[in-house]
């Protein structure tokens, strides 16, 4: 392997965030080590997501279901020339492309896993055992499921190939022990993310939270993100000047509505912002709330609304979920998953002492400069890329 090799990142669906984040990411690292980095995707909604930046360079590809996806992979093959194909998630649509590159070219192939996928559908527990006639349908109708690339099953297929993998990284020791290989925790731009650069008083004036005392959330909510625990915990304190900033909302459903119509009293709804104004946007807060429920998938789970919350040195509020505790490490304030007496308990601990809860933000600037940077990201993929 040449000193700076070109890498080809492969991302399923570049029409949803199911994995450009993390892509985007690890372009950012690799091009610390001076590596030439492309990234090549489907788009199966024919729209890129919205919230890629205009600027990123992509290579794309109409996705579709069979047998019209054979003309697609074929397609998308003929862009792949990096010496290393870096395939995010073990998805038919990347993972399943690099193995195919692979047979032609004999170039290595790295598999990132930055979610189990299939505990979307239950984990270990699903099974696919349909009778013939209804196997026949899955296949031959023009709806059938299993026409649909990210079908279940084909995600099982995968996983049970990633040994053929040269080599694996993962992002949680959830999915290190699931599935071996290199830990690349998510790294931030600490450059980018940094308060000296902000001055909290005035971002709050700029989005209009002067008034109050701001607990944000700088994603979308789902229910297994625990927002409702947290306004539980609001209704609980009863104090008007205390919000609950929601940033960008769900893309997915109308589950933001649905809190806001129970608790509209507790929440501001701020929308999308492109990537270089979230800082400032994170700049406003008092808090950063990342209140994970404890399921299967969030067990698997970096949230990098905890960095958002690190890199600019505030209080991060969290639950004892996954790697969570490790990740914040003694820097953060970590209650029981789906406990809003101990969210309201820590509210509470926190604004009666702002000054102390700040300073244990700016230590976590610092564990998070260390170990959740890019340039912590590309200290490990340098070896990662050493070895093959």
């Amino acid at each position: 392997m040449k000193d700076k090799p070109k890498i080809s990142i492969l991302v399923w669906n570049l029409s949803t965030n199911d994995g450009f984040i993390r892509a985007s990411l690890l372009e950012k690292a690799l091009h610390k080590l001076d590596c030439e980095v492309e990234i090549i995707g489907f788009l199966f909604d024919k729209e890129l997501y919205r919230a890629i930046p205009s600027e990123a360079q992509l290579k794309t590809v109409e996705g579709g279901n069979y047998p019209g996806f054979f003309k697609s992979i074929n397609k998308i093959l003929k862009l792949i020339d990096g010496d290393i194909i870096y395939a995010i998630k073990p998805q038919v649509a990347s993972f399943g492309i690099a193995l195919i590159k692979k047979l032609s070219n004999k170039k290595p192939v790295i598999v990132d896993i930055d979610d189990w996928e299939l505990s979307w559908y239950g984990g270990d527990a699903w099974q696919y055992k349909p009778s013939l006639k209804q196997l026949a349908k899955d296949i031959l109708k023009k709806d059938g499921v299993l026409r649909i690339p990210h079908h279940p099953l084909y995600i099982k297929w995968m996983e049970n190939l990633i040994k053929h993998a040269d080599a694996i990284t993962t992002h949680t020791s959830f999915l290190q022990k699931r599935f071996g290989g290199i830990s690349v925790p998510n790294g931030k731009d600490t450059a980018l993310f940094d308060p000296a650069k902000y001055q909290p008083e005035e971002s709050r004036n700029r989005y209009g939270l002067s008034e109050y005392r701001i607990l944000m959330f700088p994603g979308a909510p789902r229910p297994y993100k625990g927002l409702e625990d947290v306004l539980i915990a609001l209704d609980k304190l009863n104090q008007p000047d205390l919000k609950l900033v929601i940033v960008g909302g769900s893309p997915y459903d109308n589950y933001d509505e649905e809190l806001r119509q129970k608790w509209g009293q507790w929440i501001i709804k701020l929308p999308n912002y492109p990537a270089d104004v979230m800082p400032d946007v994170v700049a406003a807060a008092h808090v950063i709330v990342v209140p994970q429920r404890d399921t299967p998938e969030t067990r698997a789970q970096f949230p990098l609304k905890l960095t958002d919350g690190m890199s600019m040195a505030k209080p991060v509020l969290s639950t004892k979920v996954g790697d969570i505790p490790e990740i914040l490490g003694d820097t953060g304030y970590l209650v029981e998953p789906s406990c809003p007496e101990q969210i309201a308990e820590q509210i509470q601990l926190i604004f009666q002492d702002l000054d102390a809860a700040n300073e244990r933000g700016r230590k976590s600037r610092e564990r998070c400069v260390e170990k959740y940077s890019i340039e912590a990201m590309a200290a490990t993929l340098k070896s990662v890329i050493a070895r093959l």
